[in-house]
């Protein structure tokens, strides 16, 4: 068992109103945030979970919006999983609607979360101007413009670093069987496998990017969700967008990035499968750069794409982003 990650007592689990639901032998109802998440738990729970996404494939979940049946969904949950670091904003609501029992575990517990960018801009803005607006701010701080937020003080895409994904798989085998002790030797044995493949994916794709050219490791993308990725594996990653795909870049936010796309230059640009392409293809056109393809960022491919699991996602990014630094 991962007694560095043990999730045991109800402080380290977030609960809503009451005691962790039993769950059979047989299974746990699980629900996933989104689709990353999903995979994991598929991966530690194997047969004995039923796992329910709520933001699915080439979903956003900065933006989303729940329905009705993801109450429901939650109501008869044993265990609701979350990415946590704001990510999420729609569930604080949407557990409180649901009237779940079960425990609401965020899986970047045990990361080391890293700043980001657009909360260090927007405190750099607000020292240039020589006051920081408090009767607005507080405004916008107290509203959730009708569900929708704003990210914090630090980066959620904590998934796009191997490591910290080892992180959130050791904290689903450990809430999966606080929830279900008889499967407990089945949840431990299927997260130690899945960790020797993820282990195996950071060897090739360390290996991969040291062989990029040191000069050709500037990439632009939508929004800034590979931060984590930049610091793990030494790329640097701009993008007109801040860490959240509801930050629309201004037609000043966009000349400013094109004059650093040609300052830095930047050798690839890529769209992202969660968000709209207009803006990078302007981009794109503006700097002579051709768009190098589509990486997947917050949410995992249909079945039949080429990042439905997250290996498949890491394996697809990596040679996404050596076929077009290279030039092959």
């Amino acid at each position: 068992m991962f007694r560095t990650f043990r999730i045991a007592t109800a402080a380290s689990l977030l609960t809503l109103g009451g005691f962790v639901s039993t769950a059979s032998a047989a299974d746990l109802d699980v629900v996933a945030s989104f689709s990353i998440i999903a995979d994991f738990a598929k991966n530690v729970g194997g047969d004995r979970v039923e796992v329910e996404t709520l933001v699915g494939p080439d979903g956003d979940a900065h933006v989303y919006e729940p329905r009705p049946a993801d109450a429901a969904a939650l109501e008869k949950a044993n265990v609701v999983l979350v990415n946590g670091l704001e990510l999420e904003g729609f569930m604080k609501r949407l557990i409180e609607t649901s009237g779940t029992k079960a425990p609401v575990v965020e899986l970047t517990k045990g990361i080391e979360p890293l700043k980001a960018e657009e909360e260090e801009h927007h405190h750099d803005e607000k020292a240039e101007a020589g006051h920081d607006h408090d009767g607005d701010e507080k405004e916008e701080a107290g509203h959730d413009h009708e569900g929708h937020h704003h990210h914090g003080e630090f980066d959620p895409h904590a998934w796009q670093s191997i490591p910290n994904a080892e992180i959130y798989v050791k904290n689903i085998a450990d809430a999966f069987c606080e929830a279900d002790k008889a499967g407990c030797a089945t949840y431990t044995a299927n997260a130690e496998a899945y960790l020797a493949k993820l282990a195996a994916l950071q060897t090739e794709v360390k290996a991969a990017i040291a062989a990029l050219p040191a000069d050709k490791r500037t990439i632009i993308t939508s929004h800034d969700a590979f931060g984590y990725f930049a610091h793990e594996y030494g790329l640097k990653f701009i993008a007109p967008e801040g860490v959240s795909t509801e930050a629309e870049a201004s037609a000043a936010d966009v000349a400013k990035l094109v004059d650093q796309v040609k300052e830095d230059k930047a050798s690839a640009i890529f769209v992202e499968n969660i968000t709209n392409p207009r803006l990078i293809e302007q981009i794109a056109a503006e700097t002579g750069l051709k768009v190098g393809g589509t990486l997947y960022s917050d949410a995992l491919s249909g079945e039949d794409g080429p990042a439905s699991t997250y290996i498949d996602m890491f394996h697809h990014n990596v040679e996404t982003i050596r076929a077009a630094v290279l030039g092959s």
